[in-house]
């Protein structure tokens, strides 16, 4: 049974409703509170995260900084590793290096799934670009991504931001020396 049969009071016969399934749908239903297919705040937000990605993508940071309001308690969980990152510096400067870092990038946004409710709206998507990124030859730069947005009086804030570049499968032994830190060079 779904999580949105739950909600609306449909009962699951008691055999088949285990305890993990019953938390899961729990932690589900405030994000599912509306639909976020017809929603026009998730729409909007789709928009301005592709029309974002591609001024990034492109180095045109002084157009990406117009697209996006970054909450002041904003965590980034960079494709790099590492810890997150608290905090955005939005200084020209900051903006200027980021420009110089990426360049000449071609985008297309892939929603896999929104959620949303009154305040706050979660897009999961894949973003598949191609580019020049720090210095190194243009080439495919995709991108699986979650984005929380929370409502800020009229406006929209990005308060989460998640990405890894695992688009393409791998292998666990792969997947082992990245979780214990190992690269090839």
């Amino acid at each position: 049974m779904s999580a949105r049969q739950e909600a609306e009071g449909h009962e699951a016969p008691a055999s088949s409703t285990t305890r993990r399934a019953a938390l899961a749908a729990a932690l589900a239903m405030p994000l599912a509170a509306k639909p976020a297919g017809g929603n026009d705040a998730t729409a909007e937000l789709i928009t301005r995260a592709a029309a974002k990605n591609a001024a990034f993508m492109r180095g045109d940071m002084q157009r990406w900084a117009q697209l996006v309001r970054i909450a002041p308690d904003f965590t980034l969980m960079q494709p790099f590793g590492g810890p997150a990152s608290h905090g955005f510096d939005s200084s020209p400067e900051r903006l200027a290096e980021m420009s110089r870092y990426f360049r000449n990038g071609k985008t297309e946004l892939e929603v896999a799934k929104t959620y949303a409710s009154n305040d706050l709206t979660v897009l999961v998507m894949i973003e598949r670009q191609t580019g020049e990124v720090g210095g190194l030859p243009e080439q495919d730069w995709s991108l699986r991504v979650t984005e929380v947005y929370r409502k800020a009086g009229s406006d929209w804030e990005l308060v989460h931001r998640h990405a890894d570049a695992l688009v393409r499968r791998i292998s666990l032994e792969q997947l082992s020396a990245l979780a214990r830190g190992v690269s090839r060079g």
